[in-house]
């Protein structure tokens, strides 16, 4: 990585409804706060995001998200040509640096098209995890900080709730060292 002046870039995607997470909260004792959501055909916001990360440098996230309201002909979720866009706007707000992509198995992630889409990037180079180790992608804490966030959130609309997920990712964009602290939950260490 060093010797390529490269980035390294863990990515993940993830995905919340209007049904927020289950949280806790305060309240006097014995009245339980209960907020009343039906979450039933109401769409979905899809997000991906990169812990991109390179020595002597702050750590980064760029995230996308996609907006579904269960409409006919919407798309449901990311798609290679979006993954792609990701990496292209990564690799610019990066300043135009190599990007070693670390990211899981995910069937989108090993197919054809994303195979193709990944050989026509020559500052691309890709790796997988192996299987069922969520614990090693520092792209998972960013998931538990925002999902834990949202926990008392009661939107309304798949748009509100947009809204609330683009501001709490945005906030995170400018706290590196809460980036940081995802990455030392992994246990990875960036040699100097």
């Amino acid at each position: 990585m060093r010797e390529r002046d490269a980035w390294l870039c863990f990515e993940d995607e993830a995905g919340q409804g209007l049904r927020p997470p289950k949280a806790r909260t305060w309240s006097r004792r014995g009245h339980t706060p209960v907020v009343d959501v039906t979450g039933s055909g109401s769409g979905r916001v899809s997000m991906a995001s990169m812990v991109c990360v390179r020595p002597d440098e702050r750590t980064r996230l760029v995230f996308r998200m996609l907006v579904h309201h269960h409409r006919k002909g919407e798309k449901k979720g990311f798609e290679e040509p979006d993954l792609a866009r990701l990496l292209d706007t990564a690799h610019h707000q990066l300043g135009d640096r190599d990007i070693v992509l670390i990211w899981d198995n995910a069937t989108i992630h090993k197919d054809a098209a994303m195979r193709g889409l990944l050989a026509a990037r020559p500052w691309l180079t890709a790796w997988r995890l192996p299987p069922y180790c969520p614990e090693l992608n520092p792209d998972e804490g960013v998931w538990a900080h925002l999902k834990k966030s949202l926990g008392n959130i009661a939107a309304c609309t798949t748009d509100q709730l947009a809204a609330v997920v683009r501001t709490r990712l945005k906030k995170m964009q400018y706290r590196p060292d809460l980036l940081d602290g995802f990455i030392a939950e992994t246990g990875l260490t960036l040699a100097s």
